[in-house]
This record gives structure tokens, C-alpha cells and sequence, in this order.
């Protein structure tokens, strides 16, 4: 007979009880529609509002919103949306789903203590949309800044691939002829010399312009200051081409020929200009520039903010196509790939119990919270607006 107190499977270490048990939570998603000025995306396609409502979640949709994305609401309602006709009510939801982020308006009429996922767009932020989520304590994460468990952000680098892809398409309308175009046909037809392609920035822009030109047909010449992004292009095309770090002089003989120059360039805040209007009077007349880097500033000096409805202006007998969110334009396949992004996400959470379990599960989704119940929690937001910030890691562990 035993003299301990205990039974043997007693004193056995009993790890499972540290465990915290998780809970799965039912998520209520409100999607808005897109109030600001040439948005046409949304957040999730109606087979994602399917897979979503089948494990049991509530998503309400503000009617029209996915209209501008060729989604209708008979879609989202047989999806097992509930569509409202008024904002207030999407608003209410305990977690909301924009692409732009919410206007101060919009935050008004959002309830304390709620989830907002968007884009966050730094460069269009003022102050007071932070201290805006302070008040309501509201939790909020950007696309921007989520990770993946290779360390990319699978958001950035998936509407780079839009723009990159549609930067060259683009240069290829321009071509044609119509007031400015020179009439060409992009590509290498016999006999006739292959369109001429620069490309400033060996990123993933810079890497889906040259895979599409390529398969175009086009001569591609690539200019970076960074080797090891040159040699990953190169290594990624699977095929060698022109590259070069960026020297004025080996820079304005590529330009002098090329019929376009695509700018992919990226800078940590603003984006650097490495060509300069002297470079650009020297190209040829009826050449076309497609500038992605207006998102930063743009890296050619010649470079201003264009719209969707009036998309390219003319200087010094040089096309410019300067519009910011190229993504926008191409509303479907952008709105895939973020529905696609974030619905993993979003099951991740519920699966989790809710945000507060799964941003302590998932690095890469806490790497996307920059406000947690109204404490900014992003230092590089923090230094660029002069607010306080903390450390996530200090308040969730």
C-alpha cells in the first residue's frame, strides 16, 4: 500500500491543464461601402461571405458595395450576407472589413471597442485619425502590415503583381495610335525590332512588369541599386537580361532609346527620383512613362498625381500615366486577391476564439495591429506623427 497522498498519474506532469483552452468565436463582419474617391474594391468576394456564414458567422453588406467589382447583392445575399441599405448598421458591427481606411465620419459611427481590417495607407493619414480610434478604443490592424510566415506581407506583394503586370498593359494602350500614340503594336513581331522596355526597381513590381514584357515579346532592361534584388529578378525570370545598378550615364542612354519606362521604384518614405526632367526631354517623342511609384512621391521629376477618369498628361512630347492605386482599375482580380488574403485570416481568428487569442498565436497577424483597444501600438507611426505609442509585445503575451 501506498503512502503518498497522491496516485502515480497525479505526480505526472500535467501540461495539458497550462494549455489555455481555446473557444471558438462566432465573428459579425460589417463591409461597407467605399465612400473615397476611385476605390472600387471590397474586401471579401461573395464565395468568401459563403465560406464564411457555412462555419456559422454573421457578415452584413451596405447594398451596392461590391457593385464597382461586378459583385451584385443578389450574389452576397445567396452568399448568407445580410444586405442593409444603411451605413449606421454596418458601421455597428463588432468587426469591420474596409480597403481604404474609415474617414472620421465613418469612425463616428463605429461603437467602442471595435475590430477595424484595412488598408492603412500612412501617406494619407492626418493625426487626427489616430487619435480618432484612441477615442473609441478600437482595435485596428492594416493589410499593409500583416506577415506571412515567410516573413513578405502577402497583401503588398500581391497588389504589386496587379500593378506590376498591369504597368506594362497599360504602356501598351498608350502605344496605339490616338492623339499622342506612336501607333506601335507592344511586342516583337518579324522583322520588326521588339519593343523597347525600361524598368526603374527590381521589386515585385519591377519583377511582374518584366515577366509580362517578356512574354510580350519586349527588350527589357532592368536598373536597381540593389545586386541582390537584380540577381533574385534574374533568378525568378529564369532567363538573362539587361541589368544595371543606377549610373546617369548607362540610365539616359537606356531612356534615349526605350519606347517605355516603367517607375517601380520604393523608398521608406518617400521614393527616390532618379530621373530627372533633363533625362526625360531626351526621350523619344511619343514615348510612354507609367509611374507606380506616385503612390511615394514617384521616381521621375516630370511626374503628377493623375485620376482614373483623366489618367495621362504630356511633357516634353513624353506620355505620363501617373495614377495612384493602379490595383483600383482592375477592381475584380484586386478584390480576389485580398478576399483571398484576408478570409484565411478571419477563419484563423474565430478559430482562435477571437483577435485577443489569435494575434497571441499568430506573429505575422500581430505584426498587422497598429492601435489595440486605443493604444497605438506601431513606433514607426508613432515617430512619423509624434503620438506615444507601446510595444504589442509589452501588453499581449
Amino acid at each position: 500500500m501506498s503512502l503518498s497522498p497522491f496516485t502515480k498519474e497525479q505526480l505526472l506532469p500535467q501540461e495539458e491543464t497550462l494549455e489555455i483552452a481555446k473557444h471558438k468565436s462566432e465573428l459579425f463582419i460589417g463591409i461597407p461601402k467605399e465612400t473615397s474617391h476611385q476605390e472600387r474594391r471590397i474586401c471579401l468576394t461573395p464565395d468568401a461571405v459563403n465560406s464564411l456564414t457555412s462555419h456559422g458567422h454573421r457578415v452584413m453588406v451596405e447594398a451596392g458595395a461590391g457593385e464597382s467589382s461586378s459583385y451584385s447583392d443578389k450574389e452576397y445575399a445567396d452568399a448568407g450576407a445580410e444586405i442593409t441599405q444603411d451605413p449606421k448598421k454596418v458601421f455597428g458591427c463588432p468587426m469591420i472589413l474596409k480597403v481604404e481606411p474609415a474617414s472620421l465620419a465613418e469612425i463616428e459611427m463605429i461603437n467602442h471597442n471595435t475590430i477595424i481590417i484595412s488598408a492603412i495607407q500612412i501617406k494619407t493619414r492626418k493625426k487626427e485619425y489616430f487619435e480618432a480610434l484612441t477615442k473609441k478604443k478600437i482595435t485596428a490592424l492594416a493589410f499593409e502590415y500583416i506577415k506571412d510566415e515567410d516573413g513578405t506581407y502577402p497583401a503588398v506583394k500581391s497588389l504589386s503583381e496587379i500593378a506590376g503586370t498591369a504597368s506594362v498593359l497599360i504602356a501598351s494602350e498608350l502605344m496605339i495610335t490616338n492623339q499622342f500614340g506612336k501607333g506601335l503594336l507592344f511586342g516583337n513581331i518579324t522583322g520588326v525590332p521588339p519593343t523597347d522596355v525600361v524598368i526603374l526597381g527590381a521589386g515585385t513590381v519591377g519583377e511582374f512588369a518584366a515577366k509580362t514584357a517578356i512574354g510580350l515579346g519586349a527588350t527589357v532592361k532592368v536598373f536597381d541599386n540593389s545586386i541582390t534584388k537584380l540577381r533574385r529578378l534574374q533568378n525568378n525570370l529564369n532567363q538573362r537580361i539587361f541589368t544595371s545598378t543606377i549610373q546617369p550615364k548607362s540610365l539616359l542612354k537606356a531612356l534615349r532609346r526605350c519606347d517605355v519606362a516603367i517607375g517601380a521604384m520604393r523608398g521608406i518614405e518617400r521614393c527616390p527620383v532618379v530621373v530627372t526632367e533633363t533625362m526625360v526631354e531626351h526621350m523619344k517623342k511619343g514615348a510612354v512613362i507609367v509611374d507606380v511609384s506616385i503612390d511615394t512621391g514617384g521616381c521621375f521629376e516630370t511626374s503628377e498625381v493623375t485620376t482614373h477618369e483623366k489618367p495621362t498628361f504630356i511633357k516634353n512630347n513624353v506620355v505620363h500615366y501617373c495614377v495612384p492605386n493602379i490595383p483600383s482599375r482592375y477592381s475584380k482580380t484586386a478584390s480576389l486577391s485580398i478576399s483571398n488574403i484576408i478570409t484565411p485570416y478571419l477563419m484563423q481568428i474565430a478559430e482562435d476564439g477571437g483577435i485577443e487569442s489569435a494575434i497571441r498565436c499568430n506573429k505575422g497577424l500581430k505584426n498587422g495591429v497598429y492601435m489595440y483597444h486605443g493604444i497605438l501600438t506601431n513606433k514607426a507611426i508613432g515617430d512619423w506623427f509624434g503620438l506615444s505609442d507601446s510595444d504589442i509585445n509589452l501588453i499581449v503575451f
